[in-house]
């Protein structure tokens, strides 16, 4: 069984040197018929060597891939699709062959031979043969390597790197499919989400037309942003900090730093001085026993003495020099 790998080369070396006596309209002629049924065309050591023997006066794209599960190449099962609608889209373009371009798909297990000829250890590989003949010859008859170590790339950039090889012939475009299961996931988004807005809109309309509802939002709005959320976001600041006492500060020293927490504390104290000061001109009012009214009046004016008496100590502690304070926080 030794003389069996001699005997397959020996095989394929003759049948090399066959195909390589047809002239080169006679190649191109024979490939762009296989590529116009089945494009790219699916190669094997033999007939890679057939289309990319020289002389020839057409262009070859070919990829040198490992679609089988066995070799783990995930960049070649996700380029494959591209490269096959890429081939797809210049051959319906180009019916008659006018740019004589032919598109080829050669895997590793059909082309072992010709891995280790151009000595590759990854794939895929993508492959230009410019002509060695006639009006578009190239200078020089080595093939040009694209580049895949950014990851997989859509066909429509392989598409701009083709196109600045092939100068003064057709460049048919990339048209992909209709994707009519995206179409229809999207109108049914969009009839369902008209349909939810239709039904909803009674109810929606109520509370957007809310004076209550915009009056909380915007005592919201002013509360978060008076408090530093803004400052915080900017600064990026810590949440709490530890003391040189080995404690946790939740107060940062200064007017022109602060804290996560303390501004969540200065944001609720603000918001019950809010509360407490709408609440004696909005409820106060509306309470029909006297008794009552007074009772309340005096609860929530203890609140607000007590909630802004804290609100001046901190600021004394971030600054003992600030001059004011209320008590009972001293």
């Amino acid at each position: 069984m030794r003389w069996l790998p001699a005997f397959l080369s020996a095989s394929l070396f003759a049948a090399g040197s066959f195909a390589a006596k047809k002239s080169s309209e006679e190649r191109f002629a024979e490939f762009h018929a296989k590529q116009t049924s089945h494009a790219p065309v699916k190669l094997n050591d033999v007939s890679f060597k057939s289309l990319t023997a020289a002389p020839r006066d057409y262009s070859v794209a070919v990829v040198l891939t490992a679609l089988d599960a066995r070799y783990g190449c995930q960049l070649c099962r996700e380029f494959q699709p591209e490269w096959e609608l890429l081939s797809k889209s210049w051959v319906k373009g180009d019916k008659s062959g006018e740019s004589r371009v032919v598109f080829g798909s050669l895997d590793f297990g059909e082309g072992r031979e010709t891995f280790m000829g151009f000595g590759l250890q990854t794939a895929p590989v993508l492959f230009f043969f410019p002509p060695t003949t006639g009006p578009h010859a190239a200078a020089s008859p080595e093939p040009i390597r694209y580049d895949f170590t950014n990851g997989p790339v859509p066909a429509e950039m392989v598409h701009s790197w083709l196109v600045r090889h092939l100068d003064g012939r057709p460049h048919p475009p990339v048209k992909r499919p209709v994707d009519y299961l995206k179409w229809a996931v999207s109108f049914t988004m969009i009839t369902g989400s008209l349909t939810a807005v239709y039904v909803a809109w009674p109810y929606v309309v109520p509370v957007i037309q809310n004076r209550n509802v915009w009056a909380a939002f915007t005592l919201i709005a002013i509360l978060l942003f008076t408090s530093g959320h803004m400052f915080n976001q900017i600064r990026k600041v810590p949440y709490v900090a530890n003391n040189p006492r080995g404690g946790v500060s939740y107060f940062a020293a200064g007017f022109q730093s602060q804290y996560g927490l303390e501004t969540q504390i200065v944001a609720a104290l603000y918001g019950l001085l809010s509360f407490a000061v709408i609440s004696l001109a909005v409820k106060v009012p509306r309470i029909a026993d006297p008794r009552s009214q007074v009772i309340t009046v005096w609860a929530w004016s203890g609140v607000i003495l007590v909630v802004y008496s804290f609100l001046l100590s901190i600021f004394r502690v971030k600054n003992a020099g600030y001059p004011f304070y209320l008590p009972p926080f001293m």
